[in-house]
Parts: structure tokens; sequence; C-alpha cells
């Protein structure tokens, strides 16, 4: 894990550009999520998630990162995180995570969500419930001269407290100048551990929730990330900033 040399961000006209990079990273968010439907294909959200980037005048962040080939993520069911855009057809019963990173006058923001098709498993319905509670309990955390680890812990513990499972091959990060900056957060480990969270650090937390073990594997593609056992997973995640009167959402 790394935890050095957290980047803090002290210009005002840097936060206000990050707040603006957010807010339009979650209106294209939410424009997504009103497209998951039955019968819809990945690849034609991944062309819309350009349409509406250009429409705001935003890059794509995943696009050519490490070789991506596609502007966003978009991971189903026993699918973790960094699915590739294609031919797949959405149906009924199944959760479908959207990751989503936007470059805004050279600034990156990032968010997550997961959402059901339709009517879902009673099963399925509760893992999104935990996972999205868990997020927000972590960022409950991302306060000033509280400790990395504190995150970690709030998420681990609500999550394991519910009979979920957190991932642990893949965490949060620190975001800002670049898409992934120092330090690495992590979804699990014990309390006042790390960095001291200090004003003006952003950070992307990412909490994956899996219905089985924790465990995961790397498709043959080289990206998609699937659950070991095959059970569903689900992916929520904010940008946020810590200030002195405690963690702002910068993508809601």
């Amino acid at each position: 894990m790394r935890t050095g040399n957290p980047i803090r961000i002290k210009n005002p006209d840097e936060i206000e550009i990050l707040r603006e990079a957010g807010r339009i990273l979650a209106v294209i968010t939410n424009e997504l999520k009103r497209s998951l439907k039955s019968g819809v294909k990945t690849q034609d959200i991944d062309r819309q998630a350009e349409e509406l980037m250009a429409v705001h005048k935003v890059k794509p962040a995943f696009k050519g990162y490490r070789g991506f080939p596609k502007s966003i993520c978009i991971s189903l069911n026993e699918q973790v995180v960094h699915g590739i855009p294609g031919p797949r057809v959405i149906k009924e019963g199944d959760i479908v995570s959207l990751d989503v990173g936007i470059v805004f006058r050279d600034y990156f923001s990032d968010t997550a969500v997961t959402v059901g098709i339709g009517r879902i498993h009673p099963k399925l319905q509760k893992l999104l419930e935990v996972a999205e509670k868990s997020l927000y309990k972590g960022i409950a955390q991302a306060k000033v001269n509280n400790h990395l680890s504190d995150i970690s812990f709030a998420v681990q513990n609500f999550v394991e407290s519910n009979n979920f499972a957190v991932v642990r091959d893949f965490v949060g990060h620190g975001i800002g100048r670049a898409l992934h900056e120092e330090p690495e957060v992590p979804n699990f480990g014990p309390p006042r551990q790390g960095p001291i969270l200090k004003e003006g650090m952003v950070l992307a937390i990412e909490p994956m929730v899996n219905l089985g073990t924790w465990k995961t594997r790397i498709l043959e593609d080289g990206w998609t990330v699937v659950t070991e056992d095959g059970y569903a997973s689900a992916h929520f995640e904010h940008t946020i900033a810590i200030t002195s009167t405690g963690p702002e959402i910068l993508t809601k």
C-alpha cells in the first residue's frame, strides 16, 4: 500500500475547478444511470458517455489510460471493476456498475455507482444498500487529524457486520492533478494507521463489496476484474475534499 506524500491542494482556484469538475461528472453520471435499461448494450452507454462529455467540454479520464480502450468502465453482476463496454446486453435482474472519470481544465474527478435493472433479487438489493452506505461511513471519517485507515476501518467494519466482503486487491486513491495520486485508500484495515488527514487532501473513496468471497481475478482481456466465486459485486465511489469543517463530496 502506497501511503507516502499525500498531495494537498491549497489554492482556492484549484478547489473551485475540482468542485466544477465534480458537478459536471455528477450530471453526466446521473444521465447515464437513467439510460441503464434491459435491452441496452454496454457499448451504447459508453457512446452516450462520450457524447455527454463532449457537450460539457470535458475529456474521458479512462480512455487510453494504460491502454484502456473505452471512455468509461461498465461492470455487470460478478464483474467487480474495469469492465470494458461492448456488445453485452443489459438484462432484467442485472446489477450494473458505472465507473466514470473526467478531465476538466487539467484536473481529474472520479465516481462510481451500481444500480439494479428492474426487479432484482433481495440479496442483491441488500448488497447495493450496504455497499453504498459503507461509502458514506468511510467518507464520514475523512476529517482533519484522523488517520487514513480510519476511513478503511469504517468501510470494512460496516460491510462485514452485514455479512458481505470487502475487495482487497483494488483500492481508492488520491486524485486531483492526476487520476491516481498518493495515497492509496484501502477499504479494509485497522484504525489509527497511515498518514494524518489534512485540509486540502482530495481522495477518491471507492468500496467494492462482494456477496461472497473478497477474492478476485482478472479476465483474459487484461482489464475486467471478476469475483473468484462468481457471486455479485457492487461498487460505489465519490471524490471528496477534506476541509476544516469536514468532508466535502465533490461528485454529488
